[in-house]
């Protein structure tokens, strides 16, 4: 009797955690499908918007006979008159954002060496609470300070009717990037292994040579990271740009000229166009998207060339 009550109790405890790991699996199972559902569905909505973006976009040349070459290399653009040229929002494109990065990658490079080696714990928080607070200032404040003071002050230093110029987009944009860039390249720093610092300072180099022959060389692969998504920050800017740019179609043969970038004719646009300068403002959209993408693929190669 005494063998089978110790059956009986053993048989219920091997069902009780026959159960339990029942319980477990399909707990984990239905966990694990919410994930699998939830990256499905971030997946989805990315090739639904690229779907819809592209498939507006293409309409006027594969059906109503547009001539694509004229749509990137057209230097005119009148909705009005049918005439959809947008080359020189191309070139306001590359121009601001590439001159802004050349001025705000340095300085995101240096303020984050400087947070992550150089400043004493107290100064290395403030100066951090202060880059998190300028990432988190909406776009259009910074529209707001660039017309208020950064585009009456070029008016003023060059002597020139209109302060709204390629210029003061390029001033915007570099400060605009410093969050991201700053942010990125910080946490690549301090991902460096601190054997490499104590290795170099053995060896007899200074603070500063081993921040630019050891340090920066072996987060690289990171501070490339913060240059590609400052790069995605500047080129797809649109409400600070709309306020600072002067919003004309031209091609720029200066600084000091006013410029419309891809980004500002979709938004100025898009609010009252239909028909053929609709679809012709989704194919914008497609240029721009294509611009990024392929940018962001080079500068990726080259940073797996870089880490080989």
């Amino acid at each position: 009797m005494v063998i089978k009550s110790r059956k009986v109790k053993i048989e219920q405890k091997s069902d009780i955690s026959n159960k339990n790991n029942r319980q477990k699996y399909l707990v984990e199972k239905i966990t694990e499908n919410i994930f699998m559902f939830s990256a499905l569905l971030g997946v989805a909505c990315l090739f639904l918007i690229i779907g819809f973006v592209f498939f507006m976009g293409l309409k006027p040349f594969i059906i109503e006979g547009y001539s694509f070459i004229e749509f990137i290399f057209g230097s005119k653009w009148i909705p009005s008159a049918e005439k959809f040229g947008i080359l020189p929002m191309i070139v306001a494109s590359l121009f601001g954002t590439m001159r802004a990065l050349l001025i705000g990658v340095p300085i995101g490079i240096l303020t984050a060496v400087y947070i992550a080696e150089l400043a004493p714990k107290k100064v290395s928080k403030v100066v951090s609470s202060a880059i998190e607070l300028l990432a988190g200032i909406p776009s259009v404040l910074y529209g707001i300070f660039g017309i208020v003071v950064i585009v009456p002050a070029i008016q003023n230093i060059f002597n020139i009717p209109k302060g709204q110029t390629l210029l003061a987009v390029i001033i915007v944009l570099s400060i605009m990037v410093l969050p991201t860039i700053v942010s990125v390249s910080e946490t690549a720093i301090r991902a460096v292994p601190k054997e490499y610092k104590e290795g170099s300072l053995a060896l007899g180099a200074s603070h500063i040579e081993t921040i630019f022959k050891v340090i920066l060389p072996a987060a690289k692969s990171g501070l490339l990271s913060a240059v590609v998504l400052g790069l995605g920050r500047a080129l797809g800017e649109t409400m600070a740009i709309i306020l600072v740019a002067g919003n004309l179609a031209i091609l720029p043969s200066s600084v000091l000229d006013s410029v419309r970038p891809l980004t500002t004719n979709i938004a100025l646009e898009m609010g009252y166009a239909y028909g053929v300068h609709q679809e012709m403002l989704f194919a914008t959209g497609a240029v721009l998207f294509v611009f990024i993408l392929v940018l962001n693929l080079i500068l990726n190669k080259i940073s797996n060339k870089m880490v080989k």
